[in-house]
Formats: C-alpha cells, sequence, structure tokens
C-alpha cells in the first residue's frame, strides 16, 4: 500500500489496529492490517486495485460513527479512510444541489449552502462529525426524518469503486432516468457493494420560520399518546423526538440543566415552514399534547432558546457515560400506534436481565433507540445485554416492523435481521451483493447472513463498546 499511495497515506501499528478495530457502539471488534487514506476516486481506485491484486479484503470507513459494526474489518485486511476526501467540489444554488466527497462531513455541507438560503436535509444526531459517505453507506436519517426523509430521498448520483476497482457512477443529476435505478441499491448497501467517493446531493430550501416545544409529561404512557395524537390530527412535525426520566437524569448531571420535577418523558416537537404554517402547526402540536395530559409545555422564542431546548436529545447518548461506564444502543422500528406496547417490553426486558435502560429516540417515526447501560467487567453482563438486544429487535418484527431504521445491519444484526427473511429474499439480497461484489473482498461478512468463510469470523465480545 506504501508502494501504491505513499508513506503518508497509510497508517499501521498497534494504535491503528485499536483505534480502527470497532465503530461508535459496536461490542464487535476486529483489527485491521492497515489503514489508507485516498484523496480522490482515482487513488481509492489504486488501493482497491492492490488489495484484489494481494487478496486482501477492505472496507470503507468514513467518521467511524456507526452504530452497528459495519466498518469493522473482519477478516482483517485493509480500511479504506475517506477521512481525505474532504472537499465540496461544487455548489449549484440554481438547480439546488451541491457536489461532494464522501469524507465531508454533514454539518460543513449545510456550513456551505447555507448562505443560499438552502440546507441538505438529512442530519444524523452524529451530524458535527459523520460523513455523506457514511450517510450514504447506511441511509442514515435523523431528528428531521419525520417530514424531511432519508438520506436516499436526498442523493442525486454517487460515485463508486467497486471490487473489481472499476469506477461506476449511479444516478444522476436530474431524477427519474430510465433503466434499473443502481443507486437505490448503492445508498443503504453499507458499504458492501463499492466505496463511495463521491456524491451529487439534493437541497432543499431552508424554511422561513422554525418553532420549537420541549414538553414534559409525568408518564410514559401519556407521552406516546401524545405522539400518536399530534400525527392523528394531521400534523407533521419536522421533528417529534422524545426522552425518558433517565436521559434527563444524565443530562442534568452532566449539564447542570434542569427540567420539571416529576417528569417521566419530554416531547421535543419542531414545525417549520412559511410562518403561519409552522405557528398553526405546533400551535395544534400542544393542543394535542395537553389533550393527552402534558404537564409542561416549554417554546423557543429565538435561535438560543432553541439550541437549549434541544440540549437533551442532541447530547442525551453522550451524557449517559454518567450512568455507566458501557453503552449498547440499537434501533428498531414499529408503526406508531404500538409505541406503548414496545416501551413496557423494553423496560420488562431489561428489567428481566437486570440491566439499566434509557430511550432517546424519533418517536415521530416510531424510531426506537434503547440504550442499555451497564458495566461489561462485571461477569456475565454482556451475555445479558446481547440477549436484551435480540429480544428487543425481534418484538420489533413481531410488531409489524423492522430491525432497523437508521444504523443499518452491519455486523450484529445479521442473526435478528435474517429471523425476517424468507429463503427467496436472501437469495435476492445475496444475488445483487455477488453482482457487484465479485472478489467477495468488498466489507466481507456484513448485511448478508450465512456468507462463505464469515461463520468462523463471528465473534460476540473482544472488548468494551464504550
Amino acid at each position: 500500500m506504501r508502494g501504491v499511495l505513499g508513506n503518508d497515506q497509510v497508517r499501521d501499528g498497534t494504535a491503528v489496529e485499536r483505534v480502527y478495530a470497532c465503530d461508535s457502539y459496536s461490542i464487535e471488534r476486529h483489527e485491521p492490517e492497515c489503514v489508507v487514506f485516498p484523496r480522490n476516486t482515482y487513488e481509492t481506485q489504486l488501493a482497491v486495485q492492490r488489495c484484489i491484486e494481494i487478496d486482501v479484503p477492505f472496507t470503507a470507513r468514513g467518521a467511524g460513527t456507526g452504530l452497528s459494526g459495519g466498518v469493522t474489518a473482519v477478516k482483517g485486511g485493509v480500511i479504506v479512510s475517506t477521512k481525505r476526501m474532504n472537499q465540496i467540489l461544487e455548489v449549484d444554488p440554481v438547480n439546488r444541489c451541491t457536489l461532494v466527497q464522501a469524507g465531508v462531513v454533514n454539518q460543513k455541507v449545510n456550513n456551505a449552502v447555507k448562505p443560499f438560503g438552502l440546507m441538505f436535509a438529512p442530519d444524523p444526531s452524529s451530524q458535527t462529525v459523520c460523513t455523506i459517505g457514511g450517510n450514504i453507506n447506511e441511509n442514515s436519517g435523523g431528528p428531521h426524518t419525520l417530514k424531511y426523509g432519508v438520506t436516499a430521498d436526498h442523493v442525486l448520483q454517487a460515485t463508486l469503486v467497486d471490487s473489481r476497482a472499476q469506477v461506476i457512477v449511479a444516478g444522476s443529476r436530474v431524477s427519474g432516468g430510465p433503466g434499473i435505478d443502481p443507486l437505490s441499491l448503492v445508498v443503504g448497501s453499507e458499504g458492501t457493494l463499492g466505496i463511495v467517493t463521491e456524491a451529487w446531493l439534493r437541497l432543499v430550501p431552508m424554511p422561513e420560520r422554525i418553532e420549537t416545544a420541549l414538553i414534559a409529561f409525568s408518564t410514559i404512557r401519556s407521552a406516546v399518546d401524545a405522539v400518536v395524537e399530534v400525527m392523528a390530527r394531521g400534523v407533521i412535525p419536522a421533528a417529534l423526538e422524545m426522552m425518558d426520566k433517565h436521559v434527563l437524569s444524565a443530562v442534568e448531571k452532566a449539564f447542570g440543566l434542569d427540567y420539571p420535577k416529576g417528569s417521566e418523558a419530554l416531547l421535543l416537537i419542531e414545525c417549520d415552514g412559511r410562518s403561519q404554517q409552522a405557528e398553526s402547526e405546533i400551535r395544534s402540536a400542544i393542543e394535542a399534547c395537553l389533550d393527552c395530559g402534558a404537564t409542561n409545555v416549554e417554546t423557543a422564542g429565538n435561535e438560543e432558546d432553541r439550541k437549549r431546548l434541544w440540549t437533551a436529545r442532541k447530547k442525551g447518548i453522550g451524557a449517559m457515560g454518567r450512568l455507566a461506564p458501557t453503552i449498547v444502543t440499537h434501533d428498531g422500528v414499529i408503526p406508531r400506534s404500538r409505541l406503548p406496547e414496545m416501551l413496557e417490553f423494553v423496560y420488562a426486558i431489561a428489567e428481566e436481565n437486570s440491566l439499566g435502560v434509557a430511550n432517546i429516540f424519533h418517536a415521530g417515526d416510531g424510531n426506537l433507540h434503547p440504550c442499555f447501560y451497564f458495566d461489561e467487567r462485571e461477569p456475565g453482563t454482556v451475555e445479558r445485554v446481547l440477549a436484551a438486544g435480540e429480544a428487543v429487535l425481534d418484538k420489533c418484527v413481531e410488531l409489524g416492523g423492522s430491525v432497523t431504521g437508521e444504523h443499518g445491519i452491519g455486523l450484529e444484526k445479521i442473526d435478528s435481521w435474517s429471523k425476517s427473511l424468507s429463503a427467496n429474499d436472501l437469495r435476492l439480497q445475496t444475488t445483487v451483493r455477488e453482482a457487484f461484489d465479485v472478489s467477495g473482498l468488498c466489507n466481507p461478512c456484513k448485511v448478508i447472513p450465512n456468507q462463505k468463510g464469515c461463520v468462523e469470523h463471528r465473534r460476540r465480545w473482544s472488548g468494551a463498546a464504550t
């Protein structure tokens, strides 16, 4: 690799192995042989070509903020980091799109297009650090997915290097092109079809007005009832997020904030659009919450207030380090109407396994993020965490949902996902992957269960997920 890219673009050694052994909260850990840092599509092509020549697997990695083990080097080999592919190549405000390299940070895109009154709508909670390539690989969502949709709705075209080291351009700058749409296969493929190096992104106008409210409830049930009622009244908020009392406790300890006493849950509701529309929608949402038993309502009078109201949601998971040294978060999706039943199950399964659990999630989408917090140094704890997580995901499927909404399958959810696949479903998924990844070297052992040569590489625990 040094012969191909140069010394400055290759890293190896014990420190590199440790840093790149897992993603943000993944339990799985696998060390790469080395990490390479190409600066463009051509250098990525050179790196992949070299991997093919020496029969070494390669795995694309952005900022490493994933939550399902998708960027772990299961068979060792080479991590291809997009960190240095960090240029915004073109902004086209007239046609509301922008061309960026895969390593550009999500927030940087918005900073660049804001002067034109535009924004890139997908805003994962890790927006300040996560990268566009990773967003595309995972089809990332975020707090504003409810109104604006996921990453797939905002990508026009993607350039990738496949496992033949060929450069493929999927999609186009205009939507609705003829033929089979390979872009729809690439977005959400979790890096198993190739390494995305560039993308044209769709931009949307910034809203004229944003109205934000933080609403407290004395019971979990009244909060989830309010979620259903808000949507039933025809309001489609830009964001409808929920945090339970465990998250609030962590945030209060971490940032010295005070929330209404006796609150079991908070809803963060944000409506945007033209001034009259935003004001009308937030009023309707607040009325729905009050009808469901809300005990306190606080609204933002300015941008500073808005940021403060968002604190619990934006920094909740990070603050949970105050509760325990180790956190594992999941990502199941269910119909909104089943939220009460699902949350009762989550709390019950945590108690059954003697674990702490906090819920902070995209309530409007029914996209759960139960966070189990624990100390992995206690014997048997990890096994209980794994059992609890699998039970939660199984329940999501049972209630008509899915094992993931935005975190992907990666390595950690293969077993749970395979339970919801028929033999024909699995055959189709495998056929699509093999059409792109003929060598089997591109991010092996991810997403598709029972891949050849991958079973022996599955191991449930070899380090902390902190």
